[in-house]
This record gives structure tokens, sequence and C-alpha cells, in this order.
């Protein structure tokens, strides 16, 4: 695959923890409006310009990204990212829980993405793309880095260790939630793009909204330019490239509001004509693959089956336990034919814990809960490979990577 290095837009070091922001899709606009009060260099001000107009706004309206556009210049005229004077890569590393990952910060040619060296396993939301191509359009500017993986390479993580173990970091904080973030400027980004071009794919693990936005921006900007040639940077958008064994993938739960005109007993008896085998349990969250514990009623049980009511495991997307939920009670028992659309389903992040599950369901907010096993990265790029898709809300990567400690401009 091809990468390249780029003059980046970064915050200076003392504001660095200032001007680091969540994902724009992983907050509402009344929670980013909460996580940017009195920070007035968040990149949230960019990212849901919405928050700094009248609540009423329509938070896709144009005067949210000409609101991002102006707060974007304010950031770089009052000097709070300044822009580095030699085109470099950078490594970002993040710690949770005494667990370290670190990727490489690079640009990340759009035709790779476009002829699928740079692989994905989800469908986009027309509404959220066009969402993301209309900012990315008006700031000219890629703020949130995609986050991307790939098969591990050992001459590329000798490189990374090197690095991390000589170089002082030019970014060193702790955000609120606890995780640590580090970014260093990469010395010798040559011999990283020659490592680089020996990487067969990458896969989306994170952002699919945002490179199919940087997809369509670039290939317009290719079709407005009739001196186009290839070398200019709207050819490349700002990606984050993790080796596969780093990654940490958390489940993503399910509750259903109700049991679409069932009793408990019925359900349960459903599940069990429908091939599983449902006992009383202890546990809270699955231990393996091939089971789901459910609560009903104030009580959890273990789910199980034989992987011949899947298709004895040979297809990619049908072997996943989230499609074993959907495709068997789900749809059939729970009335969720369309989980990307049916109001009646909520997903809940494994980051929230099982705890959250029992609320929604103690509280009477939601009749049942689902609590999964975590899809796997191997998962994930088999299912891409594959040229498949993978179920909605399959896979909760933590921690979420922030926005603003490199901007890549076009």
């Amino acid at each position: 695959m091809r990468i390249q290095a780029f003059r980046g837009l970064l915050p200076r070091p003392e504001l660095a923890s200032q001007v680091a922001a969540v994902p724009y899709d992983v907050v509402d606009t009344e929670e980013a409006r909460a996580l940017a009060a009195n920070r007035p260099y968040d990149l949230l001000h960019v990212d849901r310009a919405e928050i700094d107009l009248p609540p009423d706004t329509d938070p896709y309206s144009p005067e949210v990204y000409a609101k991002a556009a102006e707060n974007f210049q304010k950031l770089i005229a009052d000097g709070i990212l300044v822009r580095d004077e030699e085109p470099g890569l950078y490594l970002y590393q993040q710690v949770m829980d005494g667990r370290e990952q670190t990727g490489l910060i690079a640009a990340c040619h759009v035709d790779d993405y476009g002829h699928d060296v740079i692989k994905k396993h989800e469908k986009t939301r027309q509404v959220k793309e066009d969402d993301r191509t209309n900012l990315v359009r008006a700031l000219s500017a890629h703020t949130g880095p995609i986050f991307l993986t790939y098969r591990d390479e050992a001459v590329i993580n000798d490189k990374v260790n090197d690095i991390l173990a000589s170089e002082p970091p030019l970014f060193d904080f702790t955000a609120p939630d606890g995780i640590i973030h580090r970014v260093w400027r990469v010395t010798g980004a040559d011999s990283f793009i020659q490592a680089f071009a020996e990487v067969q794919f990458a896969y989306v693990a994170d952002g699919h909204h945002r490179s199919a936005s940087a997809w369509r921006v670039g290939t317009e900007r290719k079709k407005l330019n009739s001196a186009h040639t290839g070398g200019e940077d709207y050819n490349w958008f700002l990606g984050v490239l993790f080796p596969a064994s780093e990654l940490r993938i958390l489940p993503y739960n399910r509750v259903v509001l109700d049991l679409n005109g069932l009793q408990p007993e019925e359900l349960l008896t459903g599940i069990t004509d429908a091939g599983f085998t449902v006992s009383p349990t202890t546990l809270k969250s699955p231990k393996t693959f091939g089971s789901i514990c459910m609560y009903l009623k104030g009580e959890w049980h273990l789910l199980t089956w034989d992987t011949s009511l899947n298709g004895g495991g040979t297809d990619p997307v049908k072997s996943l336990d989230v499609s074993v939920l959907q495709d068997l009670i789900l749809a059939p028992l729970l009335g969720i034919d369309d989980p990307r659309t049916n109001n009646r389903i909520e997903f809940i992040g494994g980051i929230r814990g099982t705890a959250e599950l029992e609320r929604k369901v103690n509280s009477g907010h939601a009749a049942v809960a689902f609590s999964m096993y975590p899809t796997t990265v191997d998962q994930l790029m088999a299912i891409a490979d594959a040229g498949e898709i993978m179920p909605p809300k399959s896979t909760w990567f933590e921690p979420k990577l922030r926005s603003g400690l490199v901007v890549q401009t076009f």
C-alpha cells in the first residue's frame, strides 16, 4: 500500500490535551457541547460545530460546515495549530489499563481505498457519509484520523520500537478518561514508506464514513482539476495504521425494547425450538465463541449452539455470534428485521459493561439484553478479504483515537 509524509498541523505541545477531542460519532450534540464547554480549543468545535450555534440548528445545515471552517481557521490563525516545517510521519501511542497500542500516522492514498487495497467491512449510512463529506469539503482538511490495521510486519514493528525506545514524544498526556496519549515525530520516514509498500492490504477498523468521504472529496477534486497530476494533497487522507496484534475489540451488546408480543416464557421456548441450549448462569459475559448471555426478567441465561445452526461455521459472516443472534433470534422471534433502521433495538458498546444492560432491563426501558463475545480482528479481516459486509455494530474498538493531534490539509 502507499503512504506519504505530509506537513501536519499539530497543536502546540502545551495545548495538546486541550485540543484533543473524542471522535465526532461517539457523542451526540448535547454530549459534545458539554465536553467542549470551557475548552475553547477542543476540536469538537470543528468536528461538531453545531455546538457553537443555536440549539435548534440542524447539525447537517450549511451553517454548521461554515462555522466549522471558521473555527478551524481561527485555531490556525491564533497559533493553536501549527504547521510542521517539513513533511513527516508520526507515531501515535495509546495506553489503556496498562495496555499499549502504537500506530503510524500517515497520508494514505484515496485510490488504495477505491481499489480495495484498503478493505472495508461495513456499509455506510448515506446521511452520515454526506455529513463528513460536507465537512471535509468545507475544511479542505482531515481532522479525525481513520483507524486502519494491517497484518503485523516484523520490520515495521522493529522500526516503531526503535523510536519508542530512543526518542521523547512530542505530546504525552492523560485524558480525563484515564487513557494516555503520546505522539512522536518519525525520523527516517522514507524507510517506513518503503516498508509499507510491501504491505499488501490494510483494513478499515473504524472510520468507514470518514474514509468514504475522503475518497469522495479526493475524487471530486481530481475531476475539477484539469491539470491533475496525481501528486496533489487531495489524493491523500489521514490514517493511523496499527498492527493487528496490538488491537483490542470489545463486544457490541444489544438490548431490545419489547418482546414483540411474546411472554418471557414464550421467548425462552422459541429460542430452544430454534436449536439453542438455554441454561441458567451466573455469567454476565460469554467466555468463548458460540455462546451468548441473555438477561431476561432479572435473570441471566447462557445460550449455546451447535455449528450446524450457522452452516458449520464455514461462512465468515454467518459464523459470527452477532449473525447467529440476528438470524435466529432477533429477526424471527423479536421482529428486528433490519437492525440498522429498527428503532426497537439499541446497541451498547462493551466499554459500558454488563451493568448497563441490567440497568436498561431492570428500569423497564428494555425487555431483554444480549451480552456478546467480542468479534476478533482475524474475523474482521477474513470478512473483508471475502468481500463481505459484517452485520451492523459487530465491533467496538477501544481506546478511541483522538482527533486534532495531527491534522492533514489539502
